[in-house]
């Protein structure tokens, strides 16, 4: 349609320049509709041009708000794509800040993250700001524009913090913020579906209003950014997850490890039990297989093994802590584990050499501690039928058995010669009683061990003395048992009173008690061993009676009641025991040694009425007797002594005459 007027070409021309202006993106100034007082317009055409102005205008506007929006449409897709990429929390917020403060071109961006624990919205990112404070500031819910924000998940925004009175202003919060020196702030919420996890702010520190598209832009990133966030955390949760699976994969490879080690341990060890290897084999492997020193004691304390480390005492309160808590203990060092079977103790274990054993380690230590009490009990079976055959053979051989043969045969089975010099031995179990010594004024009283009396042993020794004396006769070659009610111990010998001491004070120290010992012998032959046990029992009998309990002899050691008590027909050895270096002095030198320590004693032990008989100088008398004192120990002129000696030098004239 024509527009009407006088030159209408003027108006297309007007129309043509405004579309230009539109393509070119002209600024707003350059759209000037023509002057009203041009003569060559007239007033119609005037008012169209400058309507068509107006026109332009408002669509420069739409077209700009579009562009805008296509800008900040391609500014959230370019955030989208840089958050995808980004695999750490941190560097997500900070992204997530720092593009909202280059979209909406103010001075401050930051972002908050709502605690739920402590009930608030804590600063976790800033951009662009530089106050220590206002970076550190926590908003409980509800309080302040942030605080606000993340309890109604609704964006606010101010012109004016410092004086807007819809928020609810605290010192802490108002403080910050004017460190900051911030005046508008815009702050939306962080959603995820329905729940908020935080508050996006941008601030500017002067006073000014935020247009709804601002709002609409700051929120949007807000999504994308909650989106981002959201899968940030996912990402680091399944990475620690991975991590702590990983961990939990390899802990399991370890433990599993562990118990393929350990099994291949214990079979290792089951099978060296099963094919007859001994307890120093088996301290042997454990130390191997542990790298470390391996001793093994009994449940009495007595050094069973050892391998790589040298004798220790036992460790009686580790074994007995390991017993109580079922588990290896570690005592200044040295691992200690109880030997049991069920709960009876058969010894303990200690390791050396390994302070920083580890968990595997450690039940691999308690798995010897079992393979080891397999052994124990293995062996004790075989003892004990060993001992119950070595008891049938023991009370055969006392009771007098016929076919001596047949003994000798089973004996030799046990690898025990009775062709050999044997002596037989009585054993008596006593009670240890200490004898309380008063002290003098002004210094404590003590206790020591007294002479032994007569009187019932302590249950624990009686009990304990067969398998000591087993022990003793297994190392000896010999036989032991509980015949006729007494523990009986046969053993190869030829000086039966000097072992039998020797017994006495080896069963004393391994039982903590004294045991009296009472020996015969030498026998040779079955029908022998009958004899030496009936006299062995009169002479623990005898030593019993005479106060020397705890002690060993054999009857020949009791001097002329040894003779009373035994074989009457030894009146010569009896002799010869007790005079014999007077006897052979006498021989070898031809002096009269035995004749002058007669005459002493028919004197009354009176040296001159002794030099009167013997017819000689008091200082030869004075001589004799001390040669005599040193042939015959200085106790010679005790009571008891002086008996003995009297005694023989009777029996020895008796002889002579003869």
């Amino acid at each position: 349609m024509p527009i009407p007027g006088k030159h209408p070409n003027t108006a297309l021309r007007h129309a043509l320049k405004l579309l230009d202006l539109l393509v070119e993106g002209a600024p707003a100034e350059s759209f000037t509709p023509p002057h009203a007082a041009d003569p060559d317009l007239s007033e119609a055409e005037a008012a169209a041009m400058a309507d068509a102005t107006r026109v332009a205008l408002r669509i420069r506007r739409t077209l700009g708000r579009l562009r805008r929006r296509e800008a900040e449409l391609a500014a959230l897709f370019d955030t989208a794509g840089d958050l995808a990429g980004l695999r750490d929390p941190d560097a997500v917020l900070k992204a997530i800040v720092h593009r909202a403060k280059l979209l909406l071109g103010t001075d401050v961006t930051y972002l908050s993250l709502n605690d739920d624990e402590a009930g608030d919205t804590y600063m976790r990112v800033t951009d662009g700001s530089v106050s220590a404070a206002f970076q550190q500031v926590r908003l409980g819910m509800g309080e302040g524009l942030g605080g606000l924000v993340a309890e109604t998940a609704r964006p606010y925004t101010t012109g004016d913090y410092r004086d807007d009175s819809r928020f609810r202003h605290t010192e802490t919060i108002d403080h910050a913020v004017a460190e900051e020196g911030l005046r508008a702030i815009l702050g939306v919420p962080l959603r995820l579906g329905a729940r908020v996890i935080g508050v996006l702010y941008a601030a500017d520190r002067t006073t000014r209003a935020f247009t709804p598209d601002e709002v609409a832009l700051l929120s949007s990133l807000a999504d994308h950014a909650a989106i981002a966030i959201d899968g940030a955390r996912l990402l680091d949760e399944t990475r620690t997850a991975l991590v702590d699976l990983n961990a939990a994969s390899r802990t399991i490879e370890a433990h599993s490890e562990a118990i393929r080690r350990a099994e291949d341990a214990h079979d290792r060890l089951t099978d060296l039990v099963l094919r007859g290897g001994d307890i120093t084999d088996v301290a042997t492997a454990i130390g191997a297989l542990l790298r470390g020193g391996t001793l093994i004691h009994d449940a009495d304390g007595i050094e069973l093994a050892r391998a790589g480390t040298d004798p220790q005492p036992p460790p009686a309160r580790a074994v007995a802590a390991s017993r109580a808590d079922g588990r290896a203990v570690n005592v200044a060092g040295t691992w200690v584990c109880a030997v049991l079977a069920g709960p009876e103790l058969l010894g303990g274990i200690a390791l050396s050499g390994r302070a920083d054993l580890d968990d595997a380690d450690r039940r691999l230590f308690e798995r010897a501690a079992v393979v080891t009490a397999l052994l124990l009990l293995l062996r004790r079976s075989v003892a004990e039928a060993e001992d119950r055959v070595r008891g049938e053979l023991l009370g055969d051989l006392l009771g007098g058995a016929a076919d001596p043969a047949g003994l000798a045969s089973r004996a030799r089975r046990l690898g025990v010669d009775l062709h050999q010099p044997h002596a037989v031995f009585v054993l008596h179990p006593e009670p240890a009683r200490p004898e309380r010594v008063h002290s003098e004024p002004g210094h404590s009283a003590s206790v020591r061990p007294g002479p032994v009396r007569p009187g019932p042993p302590h249950p624990g020794t009686a009990s304990r003395l067969p398998a000591a004396a087993a022990r003793i006769a297994q190392a000896r070659k010999g036989l032991s048992g509980v015949h006729r009610g007494d523990v009986v111990l046969i053993c190869p010998s030829e000086t039966p009173g000097a072992c039998a001491a020797d017994l006495a004070n080896e069963l004393g120290q391994a039982l903590a008690a004294p045991v009296t010992v009472g020996a015969a012998g030498p026998a040779t032959g079955h029908a022998a061993f009958a004899c030496a046990h009936a006299e062995a029992r009169r002479c623990r009998t005898a030593l019993r009676a005479l106060g020397r309990s705890g002690t060993g002899a054999a009857l020949r050691d009791l001097g002329f009641l040894g003779v009373l008590l035994g074989d009457p027909t030894d009146l010569g050895g009896y002799v010869h025991r007790t005079l014999g270096p007077l006897l052979e002095y006498d021989a070898q030198r031809g002096t009269e040694l035995v004749r002058t320590l007669t005459v002493y004693f028919e004197a009354g032990m009176n040296q001159s009425r002794a030099r009167e008989t013997l017819h000689v100088h008091i200082n030869t008398v004075v001589q004799r007797l001390d040669r005599i004192g040193r042939l015959l120990g200085p106790d010679w002129q005790r009571p008891e002594r002086a008996l003995e000696l009297q005694l023989a030098l009777r029996v020895h004239r008796v002889h002579a005459a003869d």
